[in-house]
């Protein structure tokens, strides 16, 4: 079955969210102690989170 239009937007912007992850991991040893933990917790605080948008994908409707 062909994917629509708007899976297939979907799936760029996941390759989006992934050439931004791999910017971040390249910064990473960069950054000192305390710069690194900030990061961490504002990423953990960042919504919708990675996992919450899996879930809603694997959410049956």
């Amino acid at each position: 079955m062909p994917l629509s239009g708007e899976a297939i937007r979907t799936m760029n912007y996941v390759d989006d969210i992934s050439v931004t992850l791999r910017r971040i991991l390249t910064v990473l040893p960069s950054l000192t102690d305390e710069e690194r933990q900030r990061v961490s917790e504002h990423i953990k605080g960042a919504e919708p989170s990675y996992e919450s948008v899996i879930l809603a994908v694997q959410a049956k409707k």
